[in-house]
């Protein structure tokens, strides 16, 4: 037993080989992206007082005439600020760290999975900024405008703190970064073969209740806001079935396209 495990396979070691070269690739990987982030927060850091200005801008826009946001605690600037630029550090590295999660995995792909996980990946982060940009330029202007409304009509003057309204536009661009991704998970459930676009067709009637269910939890109660959100989904939903039928035609596996293609001298009816 000692002289067999002194003397591994060839086939074993080679092996054994390969994953630690896997290893100390996906660590190298995982470096690189960690330190892209850490560089992009210092300069996220550094300019932390415009991006909150920017993100802020639908606040502004909605508080009456002369007044302005607070801060209610006094390390609240400084936390707040620190939480703006290490997500927008993180969504501006996200290309970058997703292109060396691609380099780690590709190379184990075959062609077809290729044609398949590359537009998955790529449409997911677009879908996920149109989701965060539409919660930006329409859904928090008219969620405050609604809200501070209220107030206007009891004579109370508004106050807001940026801590809070930070941390609610944090909750709204995940919802509506998520939300926005219909798209993507329709493709995915499609090529796991968990549904087809027929059946994503036929249940449109249920997907037009729950778009409006969802605009319903996500946005302020007025008609204008669910409508806002409602009519984006279901027009995502119609772009996944379109998206989930053409990416999955062209990303077949060799015998699924051979099995697929009428045999020579078959009928084609």
């Amino acid at each position: 037993m000692k002289l067999f495990n002194r003397n591994k396979p060839a086939q074993e070691a080679a092996q054994d080989e390969n994953f630690l070269s896997h290893l100390v690739e996906l660590r190298d990987r995982m470096i690189k992206s960690l330190l892209v982030v850490l560089v992009l927060f210092g300069v996220c850091f550094y300019f932390s007082g415009d991006i909150m200005k920017f993100l802020s801008q639908p606040l502004y826009q909605a508080l009456p005439a002369g007044s302005k946001p607070i801060f209610t605690d006094q390390a609240g600037a400084f936390f707040t600020l620190t939480k703006v630029a290490f997500l927008t550090a993180l969504l501006a590295a996200l290309p970058w760290v997703l292109y060396q999660a691609w380099a780690f995995v590709s190379p184990g792909l075959y062609e077809h999975e290729k044609r398949f996980a590359l537009p998955l990946i790529v449409s997911s982060v677009f879908f996920l900024c149109v989701g965060i940009a539409f919660a930006y330029f329409f859904v928090l202007p008219a969620a405050y405008k609604f809200f501070i409304s209220f107030s206007a009509q009891t004579g109370a003057e508004t106050l807001q703190d940026l801590q809070k309204y930070w941390d609610f536009t944090l909750a709204i661009f995940f919802g509506f970064g998520l939300t926005f991704e219909v798209p993507v998970v329709e493709m995915l459930l499609v090529k796991l073969g968990m549904v087809t676009t027929q059946q994503l067709r036929e249940a449109r009637r249920y997907v037009i209740v729950g778009a409006f269910v969802v605009a319903a939890v996500l946005t302020p109660p007025d008609v204008l806001s669910q409508f806002m959100l409602a009519i984006p989904l279901l027009l995502l939903y119609e772009l996944g079935i379109w998206m989930s039928g053409f990416i999955t035609a062209h990303s077949k596996a060799p015998d699924e396209a051979a099995a697929a293609a009428p045999t020579e001298g078959a009928d084609p009816r």
